[in-house]
């Protein structure tokens, strides 16, 4: 099951009213909540980068850093209090901190929400036991801008970002990933992937394929022209991402997918559409 909803600046809207609320703001950014099905194989980036560090107020006023937690897998969670995903998996999330206590360190970052006394009440009231700060802009930028909550990043015991996870998720699969991370026994296959842009949007300069651009028709050489220039040309449509990048963030933007495309267009071989729908005896003369 999937279910879509946006989010809006500093607002806590209901769950009902928030698809209403996305086609009247122009400030908006897609949030995917998904069931996972569990399969036995978790899947790791492949040289993975180190996270950006960040120094933020915790609701008990104490500063909070990754560094703090060096050496225990991390588990970076940005939510908002008003996002009904956010709030399921809580329960959740409490139970590995507690479970893996001395070895696995749950940070929540709260997004598009700026209400310190709110946030303070779902705390006390859901019973978190790990530190909960407000995130920055410039934290949320440097992690790729956030496009979906919850979010998830997992970091290994070196700092580095293994793995990312959008929408609601479940929790086997973070028990899987946090156990194989500490040398715990699981019934899984480890494999790895390289970080094509899924994971860090810097990357997306290493991806063949993007969401919603054909590429089917175009030489090697073509494909390898195209690809530059996706990375080359910025999205106009505010996002100050590339369009490649913006792609991989917002499969829905119109321009982004309109630019792409008009560039695919214009490397294309000439007559590559009319060929490709001639009969094989005709392709011959």
């Amino acid at each position: 099951m999937a279910f879509s909803f946006h989010t809006s600046r500093s607002r806590r809207p209901s769950i009902l009213g928030v698809k209403a609320l996305a086609l009247l703001s122009p400030f908006v950014c897609p949030v995917i909540v998904q069931a996972q099905q569990y399969e036995n194989v978790i899947r790791f980036v492949r040289n993975p980068d180190a996270a950006p560090d960040f120094k933020l107020p915790a609701l008990d006023g104490k500063a909070l850093t990754l560094a703090d937690s060096r050496g225990k897998v991390i588990l970076l969670n940005f939510w908002a209090t008003w996002c009904g995903p956010c709030r399921a998996e809580i329960p959740d999330l409490i139970a590995l901190q507690q479970k893996y206590k001395d070895q696995l360190q749950i940070i929540g970052l709260v997004v598009d929400d700026d209400d310190a006394a709110l946030i303070k009440k779902v705390v006390t009231e859901t019973q978190i036991n790990y530190p909960v700060a407000i995130s920055s802009p410039e934290v949320r930028m440097h992690y790729g801008g956030i496009a979906a909550l919850p979010t998830s990043f997992v970091l290994d015991a070196q700092g580095r970002v293994v793995q990312k996870h959008e929408g609601l998720r479940d929790p086997v699969l973070y028990e899987l990933e946090i156990r194989s991370l500490l040398g715990l026994p699981i019934n899984a296959r480890v494999e790895t992937f390289e970080d094509t842009g899924q994971v860090f949007l810097a990357h997306a300069d290493r991806a063949s394929e993007l969401p919603g651009v054909d590429m089917s028709r175009l030489t090697p050489e073509q494909r390898r022209l195209a690809l530059h220039n996706f990375n080359a040309e910025a999205c106009t449509c505010g996002c100050n991402f590339t369009l490649a990048q913006c792609r991989i963030y917002d499969r829905n933007c119109a321009i982004s997918k309109a630019r792409t495309a008009k560039i695919v267009a214009d490397l294309s071989p000439p007559n590559s559409s009319r060929k490709a729908a001639l009969p094989a005896s005709n392709a011959t003369h």
